[in-house]
């Protein structure tokens, strides 16, 4: 690690608990983050995982419960130049250049990065020169990367980090943040991309009303789910005799294709050869983390949605 002895714990959170008024956003989290780990937290709106991320970079401070940085609180680690973070909300300041705020954030730390370095790694070189109140969205969210960047800290908080950032934009600050994990950097980001999460995390923490619901590593949680799903072509069948073989719990069909969700994929298969001539193609693949993610919060979804409403209420 570049500033810290490698056997310090990481990230440790311990009954967290946080509450705005009459919702508790945060209800009592457990959650261990190694040095070195790319954790992705998921989860619906209202879910609680900026708050989480607010309490790891020390902006807001727990109801309670206990979270560390490196061993020490948050603020101490943000202090000691340990800590990057990338927030959803604020502005940079105006009235600077990109590369004058750049500048600004790694006078604040003790080691940093090149500027020109970083400004290149984040894809805003080209707009070294431009005032900040300049800039579009995605430009905004390239520039908010670097400044979390410069400083080379060992712990990256990321809320949200790609948020209208095209696809090449997106693409490309994945690639700069494997290049950034490769070094044993510690990395902790909030995405509703799951495609991101799946493909880039070595672990996601799904939350869903303030709490862990799922934890582990991306194949983990998908294979939680169970089903399975087979695409095929079979012309002329009927879709309610697919939907009667063994093993299949629901079946569609789009033109020649069949999509059949299975509760045992392997029975239904062989049904399907059994009984059916003229099958071809055949696709077998387990649930995604996009059918995982619904499957796994959609009772807490539905307890968001009434908790949400009996605050407003109480408001007014």
């Amino acid at each position: 690690m570049n500033n810290l002895d490698e056997h310090r714990p990481g990230v440790v959170a311990t009954a967290l608990t946080k509450s705005y008024g009459p919702v508790e956003a945060v209800r009592g989290i457990d959650l261990v983050i190694a040095p070195g780990e790319t954790v992705a937290i998921l989860g619906p709106n209202g879910a609680g995982k900026t708050t989480t991320l607010d309490m790891v970079l020390g902006l807001t401070r727990p109801d309670r419960g206990r979270v560390t940085v490196f061993g020490v609180p948050p603020a101490s680690a943000v202090r000691s130049g340990w800590v990057g973070g990338m927030l959803q909300t604020g502005t940079p300041l105006d009235r600077l250049t990109v590369r004058e705020l750049v500048t600004l954030m790694a006078s604040y730390y003790p080691r940093p990065l090149s500027v020109d370095d970083v400004l290149r790694t984040a894809g805003c070189a080209d707009l070294a020169r431009r005032f900040t109140n300049r800039l579009s969205g995605g430009q905004v969210q390239r520039v908010r990367f670097a400044a979390a960047l410069v400083g080379d800290p060992d712990l990256l908080v990321l809320d949200e980090p790609t948020a209208g950032i095209d696809v090449e934009g997106r693409h490309d600050f994945w690639d700069a943040m494997r290049g950034f994990a490769a070094h044993g950097k510690t990395v902790v980001f909030a995405t509703h991309y799951l495609e991101e999460a799946d493909a880039f995390a070595d672990r996601v923490v799904l939350m869903a009303r303030g709490r862990i619901v799922a934890d582990g590593p991306a194949t983990e949680i998908k294979a939680r789910v169970g089903a399975r799903t087979i695409r095929a072509t079979l012309p002329g069948v009927d879709v309610a005799r697919l939907g009667a073989l063994p093993g299949v719990m629901h079946a569609e069909r789009h033109g020649e294709a069949i999509t059949l969700t299975c509760s045992d994929a392997d029975l239904a298969l062989g049904s399907l050869h059994a009984t059916f001539s003229g099958l071809r193609d055949i696709e077998v693949r387990g649930s995604s983390l996009e059918e995982a993610f619904l499957e796994l919060t959609a009772e807490q979804r539905s307890g968001a949605d009434r908790e949400q409403s009996i605050a407003m209420e109480i408001a007014r």
